[in-house]
Formats: structure tokens, C-alpha cells, sequence
């Protein structure tokens, strides 16, 4: 890799670093915001007979997103949980393509990496095209959603797409570009990087503390972990 090609692929590895900095500052900044909010005491007598306590309920709380056994919803819709769980692992790898690509590219070119990358994000992008079909065709869906639903959901659709193709160039398919799709990748992840915090993507930042404090209530209430007979 010579010439102008090597200088813009330079030029997209400093913008990427360049964007996860002002997150990691927006991000810490938000953090602190949180912080600064102190819960309500429980005015409700303890509950559950010494069988749980606050700190349970809220360990019990935050792990609820790995069981789905406990949530009706999950239960009967299990389907729609296990594609839940599939996207969000093709988020976690494309994340991880665009820094490792930045970092040690040869380990993306490892077999297990490539198809292990390549296939959960392959299949995120297909699960974008379902879930976007799904807010659209729904009317309660529609309802409920906002022009950055629209938005978000597109790019993630988008970059899940470009993702796939990145990391199969990187893999060595022959019939892929050299570096325009590497290139093209690391410059939407850099606009995630500004737009994320901004966003209503951005939920999965509240999700400890809420699921935190929701789980103390609960806990110190009797009523998690959940108790079945």
C-alpha cells in the first residue's frame, strides 16, 4: 500500500482516534452528570422475609438482559430476543473491526476471527433490514418512533453492510477494492463516534444505572430476584 491510498487510509485511522476521544470526554462528562443524582430513600417497609436485599436485586437487575426466562416478553417472543441478541453482538464486532483494524490487522485475517466477524455481521445487517421493515410496516411502531429511530437504525443497517465488506476485503476476497471500503468504514464509525452520545442510541450509557436502581427498589421491596414456583 503506496501513495495516496496509504495517506488516506492515515487520515481515516487519525479521525477515528481523533472522534473516540471527544466521546470518551462527552461520555465522561455525562457520567458525572449521572452521578450527581442521588435515589429517593424506599419509604416501603423491607419485604421478601430476609430472602433478598437491595444489593441482590440490583446484581439480579442488571444481569435480567441475559435471561430470558424472566421476562414474559422473552419467553413468548423468543424469536425476536434471540435476533436482540445476534444484533447486538455484530455491534460489539464492528466496533472491535474498527479498532483492531487501526491496531493489528493480521489478527482479522486469523480464519476463526474472519468468520466469526463476518458472519455476525452479516447477519446484524440482515436482522437492520427486518427491524426497519418491522418500525415501518407496524402501526404502533410507527407511532412510537422518532426521525432518529429512522436515522440511527438506516446507519446502523449502513455500517453493518459496509462492515461485512470490510472485514471480507481484510479477510483477502480478491474481487473487493484495496482499501476504499477500510476507509469507508473507519470514517462511518468516526461519525457514529460524534453521533452516538447525541443520540437515542446513546440508552445503552443509562442502562446500568437505571437497571441499578430500579434493582435496589425491587430488592429492597422482596420482589427481585423474582421468586417462581
Amino acid at each position: 500500500m503506496h501513495g495516496a491510498a496509504s495517506d488516506a487510509l492515515y487520515t481515516a485511522e487519525i479521525v477515528h482516534w481523533v472522534t473516540l476521544s471527544v466521546m470518551v470526554v462527552v461520555y465522561a462528562l455525562r457520567i458525572r452528570w449521572l452521578r450527581s443524582f442521588k435515589a429517593g430513600k424506599d419509604r416501603s417497609p423491607p419485604g421478601g422475609g430476609g430472602r433478598t436485599s437491595p444489593k441482590r436485586g440490583a446484581y439480579y437487575s442488571l444481569a435480567n438482559f441475559a435471561m430470558p426466562w424472566s421476562m414474559e416478553s422473552s419467553r413468548r417472543g423468543w424469536f425476536f430476543y434471540l435476533t436482540f441478541g445476534v444484533f447486538h453482538l455484530g455491534v460489539a464486532c464492528g466496533i472491535a473491526l474498527a479498532f483492531i483494524s487501526t491496531l493489528s490487522r493480521p489478527l482479522l485475517q486469523q480464519p476463526v476471527v474472519a468468520w466469526t466477524f463476518g458472519t455476525f455481521l452479516g447477519l446484524a445487517f440482515l436482522i437492520g433490514i427486518g427491524r426497519m421493515i418491522r418500525r415501518l410496516a407496524r402501526p404502533v411502531m410507527r407511532l412510537i418512533s422518532t426521525p432518529d429511530d429512522y436515522f440511527s437504525l438506516f446507519m446502523l443497517t449502513v455500517w453493518f453492510l459496509i462492515g461485512t465488506a470490510t472485514q471480507a476485503h481484510i479477510a483477502g476476497a480478491p474481487q473487493l477494492p484495496q482499501e476504499g471500503w477500510v476507509i469507508a468504514y473507519l470514517y462511518l464509525t468516526s461519525f457514529f463516534l460524534l453521533y452516538v452520545p447525541f443520540s437515542k442510541i446513546s440508552h445503552y450509557l443509562y442502562y446500568p444505572f437505571t437497571r441499578w436502581w430500579l434493582g435496589k427498589a425491587l430488592g429492597h421491596r422482596g420482589s427481585f430476584p423474582v421468586l417462581r414456583g
